[in-house]
């Protein structure tokens, strides 16, 4: 068992401001996060890759945050790489395994800082091997250098696939094509919002920047794609699509990349009994929180993504405003020199979320992939199809979590992140209700896997104590 002040879950842009900001105040601080190194998803690898070639081709955004990783690891936050938070008792006793051993962590507060996951967006054939998320190709980029020898398909909205296009093409990759899906109407809907967005006009020229690439490089580019299917028998060997317009076609693929915009990790928020609310313009739930990122559970805080999707730099003003109020509340600060220290970072948050609405409106996912075929499989862990969940919903009386009992879905090894969404898609429409009536998966704990024997290294530690 070890102690802290404030326990913070994920080191990405968020968690890693949160710990530097709190170290200042002369905070204890533990941080705690699944991945080998700091950085997150945004910034994965970054120690090793932001001065080479790779980091060159990954851009400036992502060059940038070896600064914050730099501050993190001379900030004296107590780092604990590969280990996995699995339940959170009230007081606070955090519950983390490390290297198949598991222990506790006394701490006074806690901070979530566990990002955003890739919105699932279930089609026919999308368990084949050679179709990957755009993200998880990002993160063999990031990581390994990793580009496909052969063209590769893309087929998503939203800014990651553009970016990743063009990383690919300045690594010296190939694309086949570009498949938008983003939905007709939605550039004239955006504009509404556009004047607000102009706040943040260094973002918005930087995705007309990509766009301008793709044409120089002339990636050929079909839109309005309403429809997506893989074939193959061992692997992806083709794939077709329908556009808004009715025309269809097939061609060959050796590799295919799906992004449908990114939803938060609510997961922990949700098995740790904080309140959530459906958040319409991202069409997914996100935790209910104060201006500072505390829950409904006082000494829970959400910061970065898990918050509601808004970037790093957003993530990161998440991050320390969450560290700044903690050093009011456990007493390192007046609330007056919190205040000070607080507000402008405040009016940067806002400058940042001031983007959101038309990008929400512009890249708001294409209906389709909330309805997919009854032989579409949703439940990846227990292959479990739409059919199936719409066959027991008709039985009557059925919400999300009575489909988990009838037929497994969400009992895998992932727990619902990848089937959730889509059953509580399936049963609105089942229901003609809003998807916020429906609710989300009863989450409990452990809140990651955990074997026997881990747990039985509990015992061993209160011997040691």
């Amino acid at each position: 068992m070890s102690a802290a002040d404030v326990l913070i879950v994920g080191a990405g842009p968020a968690g890693m401001t949160a710990a530097v900001t709190a170290r200042r105040y002369g905070m204890n601080v533990v941080v705690v996060d699944d991945q080998a190194a700091p950085g997150g998803q945004i910034w994965r690898a970054v120690e090793t890759q932001s001065a080479t070639a790779r980091g060159a081709i990954l851009g400036r955004a992502y060059q940038d945050g070896k600064a914050t990783t730099d501050a993190f690891r001379v900030s004296g936050a107590r780092y604990e790489p590969r280990t996995q938070l699995w339940q959170v008792e009230p007081g606070f006793r955090a519950f983390v395994t490390h290297d198949g051993k598991a222990r506790t962590i006394e701490t006074r507060a806690i901070v979530l800082a566990t990002g955003a996951q890739e919105r699932p967006a279930p089609f026919p054939g999308w368990t084949l091997p050679g179709v990957l998320t755009v993200g998880a190709a990002q993160v063999l980029l990031k990581t390994a250098g990793q580009i496909p020898a052969k063209p590769v398909w893309v087929a998503g909205c939203g800014p990651l696939p553009l970016l990743y296009i063009v990383q690919l093409l300045n690594a010296g990759g190939q694309i086949a094509g570009y498949l938008d899906t983003t939905p007709a109407g939605s550039h004239w809907a955006a504009l509404q919002h556009l004047p607000q967005a102009l706040r943040a006009s260094g973002v918005l020229l930087k995705g007309l920047a990509w766009k301008t690439l793709l044409r120089y490089r002339r990636v050929p580019v079909v839109r309005r794609v309403v429809d997506l299917q893989a074939h193959g028998s061992d692997r992806i060997e083709s794939l077709s699509y329908r556009t808004a317009d009715g025309q269809t076609e097939t061609v060959p693929a050796d590799h295919l990349l799906v992004h449908e915009g990114v939803v938060p990790n609510v997961h922990v928020p949700l098995g740790l009994g904080c309140a959530v609310e459906w958040h319409d313009q991202q069409d997914c739930y996100v935790p209910v929180l104060d201006r500072w990122g505390e829950t409904s559970k006082a000494g829970i805080f959400v910061a970065g993504d898990g918050a509601g999707i808004a970037g790093a730099r957003a993530a990161q003003y998440r991050g320390a405003l969450a560290a700044h109020r903690l050093a009011d509340k456990l007493g390192y600060a007046d609330e007056q020199n919190v205040m000070k220290d607080a507000s402008p970072v405040q009016n940067s948050l806002a400058r940042e979320l001031a983007l959101r609405p038309f990008l929400d409106t512009l890249f708001r996912p294409r209906s389709q992939i909330f309805s997919p075929s009854d032989n579409t499989v949703i439940c990846r862990c227990e292959e479990v199809t739409a059919g199936d969940i719409r066959a027991m919903a008709q039985i009557g009386g059925c919400g999300p979590n009575q489909i988990k009992a009838f037929t497994r879905a969400g009992m895998g090894p992932c727990q619902g992140r990848q089937c959730g969404y889509t059953v509580t898609r399936i049963l609105a429409e089942l229901e003609n209700r809003p998807a916020s009536e429906i609710g989300f998966y009863r989450v409990r704990p452990p809140l990651k896997p955990v074997t026997l024997g881990e747990l039985a290294t509990l015992d061993q530690e209160e011997e040691v104590l």
